[in-house]
């Protein structure tokens, strides 16, 4: 006669690694969403540098400001979303940090991507995962539809 014994040590082992992979899943995902949110937060606060200070043309200096707008002055835009980035830390913070930012007539957009270390891998992961963020900041409500 056959016995049974041992038929579910298999099954046990099973269940056992797809609990495993699902909580370094878990845990992979916590992280990368920890992550964006650090970057959602950073690419808001150089989004808002980067347009009061790209409004803050020589032209006020010049000409006062008047009933006209400011134009937006790409490379102002781009110095002060750095030197943000750098003033709060973020360079340092998030190795590997690259922003864009992208000036049109009525906003400024700020985009930010770093890639993210994860404490657990899946295997045939990627090591490295790049999470990315943007965030405009408006300088001129009256021209958004």
């Amino acid at each position: 006669m056959r016995t049974e014994r041992g038929s579910t040590m298999p099954l046990m082992i099973f269940f056992a690694a797809v609990v495993l992979l699902l909580v370094v899943l878990v845990v992979d995902a916590g992280t990368a969403y920890l992550r964006r949110q650090e970057l959602d937060a950073l690419a808001d606060g150089a989004a808002l540098r980067g347009a009061d200070l790209a409004a803050q043309g020589t032209d006020a200096y010049r000409h006062g400001i008047g009933s006209d707008d400011l134009d937006l002055s790409v490379a102002s835009a781009r110095r002060a979303v750095r030197a943000y980035l750098t003033e709060v830390g973020a360079l340092r913070d998030h190795p590997g940090l690259r922003m864009h930012v992208r000036v049109t007539a009525d906003e400024v957009v700020v985009e930010l991507s770093a890639p993210v270390e994860l404490p657990l891998t899946l295997p045939g992961a990627p090591l490295r995962p790049t999470v990315r963020t943007s965030a405009a900041a408006v300088v001129r409500p009256d021209l958004v539809e």
